[in-house]
């Protein structure tokens, strides 16, 4: 199972982006090469929502990953990611290598990341209230306008739907794995302000890029080929 990435935000994609695709490429590319030469049985392959287009019809169908170029801030990334579909695809094809490729949305959970340097949405919004309650700030500054959309999985949940895929799978096509539910970062942002107890205000500075317009997955492939079906809500 290939779940290593170098990974991050929107603000890490953009300060190395030449680093989020050739580490990721190479580890990727290396990886299921060598697992092939060493006779692996079964290859997983954990890609990236970050592949889909910029612009995809929502909620994203697995036959859509090709219909687009990526969002600009993390297409480096979605890109590399995006290879081990092709590499998969592509060994399958003439060595008859038995590799599958799940695409996984947004995750969050225990152990998450809290650099704010490096860190997703969640992590970082969580951090960012709980140190503004803490020193007594009555704002907090967030990237772009706030209307963006995101669809979250739980990690444990992730976790159960790369096993389930895993073990049942036996196809090169990519599978979907997520909650089937789209949030406002807006939205969200006041919904961790009001569980972290943080009273003020945000400020959204629009000169800092939203990403990728919305995001929301079609999560029926993976319930109909291994009744995967996310248990935790937001």
């Amino acid at each position: 199972m290939h779940l290593a990435a170098k990974a991050g935000g929107i603000g890490a994609n953009q300060a190395k982006p030449a680093e989020f695709f050739f580490d990721n490429l190479m580890m990727g590319a290396q990886l299921m090469h060598e697992s092939w030469l060493a006779g692996v049985g079964k290859f997983v392959a954990v890609g990236t929502v970050c592949s889909y287009p910029k612009i995809t019809p929502v909620p994203f169908r697995e036959e859509d990953l090709w219909n687009g170029y990526p969002e600009e801030t993390n297409a480096p990334y979605g890109l590399a990611k995006k290879m081990l579909l092709v590499q998969s695809q592509a060994y399958r094809e003439q060595y008859g290598f038995n590799s599958v490729n799940l695409i996984p949305v947004n995750l969050y959970g225990p152990r998450d990341n809290f650099n704010l340097q490096t860190s997703h949405v969640i992590p970082a919004l969580v951090r960012k209230c709980l140190e503004a309650k803490e020193s007594g700030e009555d704002r907090v500054t967030l990237w772009g306008d706030g209307s963006p959309t995101r669809e979250f999985l739980f990690a444990p949940d992730a976790a159960e739907g790369i096993l389930l895929g895993g073990e049942a799978l036996n196809s090169s096509e990519p599978v979907n794995l997520g909650s089937g539910k789209e949030i406002r970062i807006r939205d969200l942002a006041e919904q961790i302000a009001d569980l972290s107890g943080f009273g003020g205000k945000f400020e959204w500075d629009t000169s800092k890029p939203n990403g990728q317009p919305r995001r929301g997955l079609d999560t029926r492939k993976a319930k109909a080929l291994f009744g995967f079906v996310a248990r935790t809500s937001l």
